[in-house]
């Protein structure tokens, strides 16, 4: 049984694959794909998911709209038995710099959606990785913005981060969260 279950958050249209407010999907995906790991689309779930190679991370995202990410976070608790706060959900963050990563435990939504469908289904005792994607500066452009892709230069910005996120997965894998945040949040 794995230790932890890390989920990305985005929508399921190709469409949106790079846009902002699909990091944490765009992530896992690239996770999975760098690691050469089985990927299994569960209908059942409606999620995609892949074991690591130690067997200590379940690495899903969910196969719906961010909208509607707690059904399926309800469904991946009931058939793996992970417990709520062996889950850690990597979602944009409007509220955090370009490229700023902060590992959350527990908390309200912030107005995201995907938080607020899972809180709604299951409760707010999850860890978060919380991913800066900026503010567009006006709030009638925030869905816009989060449905919008990477500008070139914050593209690079966000590979820095995606490599800061990759040194901190042993020690998601081995439920070492206070000493992960630490790194994170002082590198």
């Amino acid at each position: 049984m794995p230790n932890i279950g890390i989920i990305g958050l985005g929508n399921p249209e190709h469409r949106f694959n790079g846009a902002r407010h699909n990091i944490g999907k765009d992530w896992i995906i690239k996770v999975i794909e760098e690691n050469n790991l089985d990927l299994l689309s569960k209908e059942k779930i409606s999620a995609t998911l892949a074991l690591s190679s130690d067997q200590k991370i379940l690495w899903a995202y969910p196969n719906l709209y961010v909208n509607e990410s707690g059904k399926c976070i309800n469904k991946i608790i009931k058939n793996s038995n992970l417990k709520m706060e062996n889950l850690l959900v990597i979602h944009d963050d409007l509220d955090l710099p370009i490229g700023t990563l902060r590992i959350k435990i527990n908390g309200g939504h912030g107005g995201h959606n995907g938080l607020k469908s899972i809180i709604n289904l299951v409760g707010n005792n999850f860890l978060r990785l919380r991913v800066g994607i900026g503010h567009p500066g006006n709030k009638t452009d925030v869905t816009n913005w989060v449905l919008g892709k990477f500008k070139p230069q914050e593209s690079k910005i966000l590979e820095n981060s995606y490599l800061q996120f990759l040194n901190i997965i042993n020690l998601l894998g081995n439920n070492e969260i206070e000493r992960a945040q630490l790194k994170l949040h002082t590198d």
